[in-house]
């Protein structure tokens, strides 16, 4: 799993010719150095020259370091999620019972499957009001990296947008399809954030 193998090895098997790892981990790891970044540039906004804001920077270095694991943790689960997808289309279908036990397994398995994207999207929202926060009083030497956080994590919020509108137009629950646009609806506004956050960043950084 993509927690506990190193990148070279990562990289090789996101290129082999097989289902997982696919976009889904790629997107998370895009979060999780997001995280990092944020954590990197808050870090260097310490000492006397920021003690008036040195509370502030101080929680968002701790929930920084909190988003890294949890990001990374999204990249195994959407692995196995999409593994169990797979695994659930390849049930026999030969009778009526078959068929009925494989679309069965394929929903159920869909569903688990939407809901990596959906937590990369609330990884992606926290790294972005983060780094809004940052935009303005972190060390001007490193700032530019919070702009590289808002892209990084407008990366992985992107790509759990594509996920979840994969999965809507194959899942027939209709509750499930609504709940999950509305999750794309919020990515959309998101990368709207982040946009933005880059953007206030190279007007900083311009200045």
């Amino acid at each position: 799993m993509t927690s506990s193998e190193t990148i070279n090895n990562y990289l090789q098997r996101l290129a082999a010719r097989q289902p997982t790892p696919g976009g889904g981990a790629a997107g998370a790891l895009h979060a999780a150095q997001g995280a990092a970044l944020i954590a990197m540039v808050a870090r260097y906004t310490t000492g006397p020259k920021y003690a008036d804001d040195a509370e502030d920077v101080e929680r968002i270095i701790l929930a920084a370091d909190g988003l890294i694991p949890a990001a990374v943790r999204i990249a195994d689960d959407d692995e196995e999620a999409f593994a169990a997808v797979i695994a659930a289309y390849g049930l026999p279908g030969g009778s009526d019972e078959e068929r009925a036990n494989r679309s069965r397994a394929v929903q159920e398995a869909l569903a688990r499957a939407a809901e990596p994207p959906r937590a990369l999207i609330d990884v992606g929202e926290q790294i972005i009001a983060l780094g809004h926060e940052l935009a303005y009083v972190g060390n001007a030497n490193v700032i530019s990296d919070v702009a590289a956080a808002a892209e990084a994590a407008r990366a992985a919020i992107a790509t759990a947008r594509i996920t979840l509108d994969i999965n809507i137009k194959a899942i027939k629950d209709t509750s499930l399809q609504d709940a999950l646009q509305s999750d794309v609806l919020r990515a959309e506004r998101a990368i709207e954030s982040a946009d933005d956050l880059a953007g206030r960043v190279r007007k900083r950084v311009l200045a």
